[in-house]
């Protein structure tokens, strides 16, 4: 039986790691219901993270392998992750086929990350009463990385988010990440022929633009009020895909709607903070519970499997692993307090670092990346209430006076431990008692218990 446990656990683990590193690529059911030759749309609504990154860049993928016309991806964001926009614009620049990027509904914006994203596409439209810019990087004061040309770039997992206002760089690194996104924004409007100038205002000084003004700067291509009217717009254009000349007269192409998948909306709920790092505590709680009762079985696979999974998201995350040490060494800590007790001291000290190194533990100033306050306030009050209880207890059987049934110890056999001036003592019970026995007794002798006499136990001694 212990055997099959251990099968299964195994099982449960690989299963959920190749689960999690499923190839990025559209379900086969999304390309058998795409007809061929249609406008793929794709809607990008909210903070730009790992489950969007995914979405758009499997999206595409799926689109040119399905034979589709051409993708239009519909965009309202507030910006995101760097990291995240960079995938999803190395997929539009290496897409097979255009991409029509589109602010909408009215009220959306392309700001930050989706500033970007909109100069990546071949076109770039605009809906009424909408706006773009603010695409100042937000520096979270981690290291640079090299590039592949000998310089330096963001590590990654660095916001986009601006906030509007001028910002002036002072620190060597702030110039070092405004200047690798200046460049990097450059560079796609000179491939799409827009306005540079304009695109490094946007992210040296924060600056944003509505859809008209920026329609008169060449930032966008139109100003549609919807897809029927942007289709119409756009059905005497060509644009240049990979060296070649294609037409984007698509208004008799039928459109087919993706809406994110599954795997997407996995991705969505375990890359929140808030979840991950919830995930991570009943994770390692399951396996500190499973080794102190081996054999049980539920713990430990439910721990392992949300361990798994929450390493996975905080590997997408921008995670300070300086926080995520600090947590770990807590949750030690307590974990030492609870099986050998220390007082307090071990686990006062652990619950200290938890709380600091959950505080720390998203390395970005995104308020949508960020753990929420009264998460982190509820689990370090439970942790500590338990720890507490724990700490009680044990103090409490500390102190509590031995008891026992003197009929219980009848017939009970013990062994003779020492012999001190004549006094034979024997361990019952966990202490060591006097023993009276009309044989003479030596050290290792077994006895068993006849009766008990006040606090001496009076034996026969048992045969070799």
């Amino acid at each position: 039986m212990n055997r099959i446990c251990r099968g299964l656990r195994l099982l449960c683990v690989l299963l959920i790691a190749v689960g999690l590193q499923l190839p990025e690529r559209a379900s086969a059911a999304e390309e058998e219901g795409a007809p061929a030759g249609a406008l793929w749309v794709l809607s990008l609504d909210g903070v730009v993270g790992p489950a969007t990154a995914d979405y758009v860049s499997r999206g595409l993928g799926a689109a040119a392998a399905g034979n589709a016309r051409a993708v239009l991806l519909k965009i309202n964001t507030p910006g995101g992750l760097d990291q995240s926009m960079r995938q999803m614009i190395s997929a539009v620049l290496a897409s097979p086929i255009p991409v029509i990027g589109y602010v909408s509904p009215g009220g959306a914006r392309a700001a930050s990350a989706g500033t970007f994203l909109l100069y990546a596409c071949h076109v770039a439209a605009m809906a009424p009463a909408t706006n773009l810019g603010a695409a100042t990087p937000v520096s979270i004061g981690t290291p640079m990385s090299p590039s592949p040309d000998g310089g330096e770039q963001d590590p990654g997992n660095r916001p986009e988010q601006g906030n509007g206002a001028t910002h002036e760089p002072g620190s060597a690194m702030e110039r070092k990440v405004t200047n690798d996104a200046v460049a990097y924004i450059r560079g796609l409007a000179e491939l799409r022929g827009r306005n540079a100038d304009w695109a490094e205002q946007a992210v040296r000084e924060g600056v944003s633009l509505t859809a008209n003004d920026a329609l008169k700067l060449n930032v966008i291509d139109l100003i549609a009020a919807d897809i029927p009217a942007l289709l119409s717009e756009i059905a005497d254009r060509t644009v240049n895909v990979q060296g070649r000349e294609v037409s984007l007269d698509l208004a008799s192409a039928p459109l087919f709607v993706l809406d994110p998948d599954w795997r997407s909306e996995f991705l969505a709920v375990i890359t929140n903070p808030n979840v991950a790092y919830v995930l991570m505590l009943i994770g390692l709680y399951g396996l500190i519970f499973e080794f102190s009762n081996p054999g049980f079985g539920v713990p430990g696979v439910l721990g392992a499997i949300c361990l798994l999974v929450a390493l996975y998201a905080f590997q997408i995350l921008p995670v300070s692993y300086a926080g995520l040490g600090l947590m770990l060494l807590g949750v030690g800590l307590i974990a030492a307090e609870a099986t050998m007790p220390s007082f307090g001291v071990l686990g006062v000290g652990g619950l200290v670092a938890f709380v600091v190194g959950s505080i720390i533990l998203m390395d970005t100033e995104l308020p949508a990346y960020q753990i929420a306050m009264p998460v982190i306030v509820a689990l370090a009050v439970t942790t500590g209430a338990v720890l507490f209880a724990v700490l009680g207890m044990a103090l409490r059987a500390q102190r509590r006076p031995r008891g026992y049934r003197v009929e219980s110890g009848h017939d009970r056999c013990v062994t003779v431990e020492q012999i001190y001036d004549d006094r034979v003592l024997a361990r019952f019970e966990g202490e060591l008692w006097t023993v009276r026995c009309a044989d003479p007794l030596q050290v290792g002798d077994r006895v068993r218990v006849r009766e008990i006499d006040g606090l001496t136990l009076v034996v026969d001694k048992l045969e070799a």
